[in-house]
């Protein structure tokens, strides 16, 4: 059994198609997927879709695009929207300096009130940071200097310090397909690094299809194709991979039911 830990179901690219997405993942041993928030005020549309399917589950939270949008929006009130028994984690939350679509202070103060919501409830924040690595890192000690929380940088494509630095604090990284891609080598030489109980594949549909299916829209069904170079670059069987891959996210979410199998 293989989990899609991140995909955004509820976007636009998915919405006559849905069904059979998640019938497609099924079928390849996708046994889990959490779609993911960008937006506090669409958890609604989430919900909608993570209650209809028994295998979906969400997480709530705002997006560093959108920090300006949902700036103020509390601790408190994440705690509260994460009562519902489907949403299992909070984000993505964290900074981004690529696009610097949301303001950095926005994004550090979302930030830091995801990461208190995390620290009080026990569940995982998912975290998005792109060319923010020095800045995410001094966020992610200085908070752990307040109190331990759980948490995932995801599609991880950062350096090498601020990965060793994540494990060092007791986080995950989370790979895309983006480790299928030919010029992810340093990507892959750091897959192949990283504690076999601190590696967790995703696929960030819509976004960044692997391998044979680039240029296509991505769905969680993919999340194989990740599995199956992680294997590789590790020197392991695509079962192991499979089994330590979906133990560590059942370890990390742990408010996600895992079959009796798993």
């Amino acid at each position: 059994m293989l989990v899609d830990s991140h995909c955004h179901l509820d976007f636009p690219d998915f919405a006559d198609d849905l069904a059979g997405i998640v019938a497609r993942a099924e079928a390849s041993g996708v046994g889990r997927i959490v779609t993911i928030s960008t937006r506090v005020r669409k958890l609604p549309d989430l919900l909608a879709i993570a209650e209809r399917f028994p295998n979906v589950y969400c997480s709530v939270g705002t997006h560093p695009h959108h920090a300006d949008e949902e700036d103020g929006i509390t601790t408190d009130e994440l705690v509260k929207l994460a009562q519902h028994p489907k949403v299992v984690a909070f984000g993505e939350a964290g900074l981004d300096y690529f696009y610097e679509m949301g303001s950095r202070p926005a994004q550090e103060r979302g930030f830091r009130a995801h990461i208190a919501a995390a620290r009080q409830t026990g569940l995982p924040l998912v975290i998005h940071t792109r060319e923010a690595d020095a800045d995410c890192g001094k966020i992610l000690e200085d908070e752990m200097g307040k109190g331990a929380f759980r948490a995932v940088l995801h599609c991880y494509t950062g350096g090498r310090d601020l990965a060793m630095q994540a494990i060092d604090l007791g986080l995950m990284i989370s790979f895309t397909g983006i480790l299928t891609f030919k010029k992810s080598q340093a990507l892959r030489d750091l897959a192949a690094e990283l504690p076999a109980d601190r590696i967790m594949v995703e696929t960030d549909s819509p976004y960044l299809a692997p391998g044979k299916y680039r240029g296509k829209r991505n769905e969680p069904s993919y999340v194989v194709e990740t599995a199956k170079v992680m294997a590789e670059v590790r020197g392991v069987s695509l079962d192991e991979i499979a089994r330590q891959t979906t133990e560590n996210f059942f370890r990390l979410f742990g408010k996600v039911p895992a079959p009796a199998a798993a």
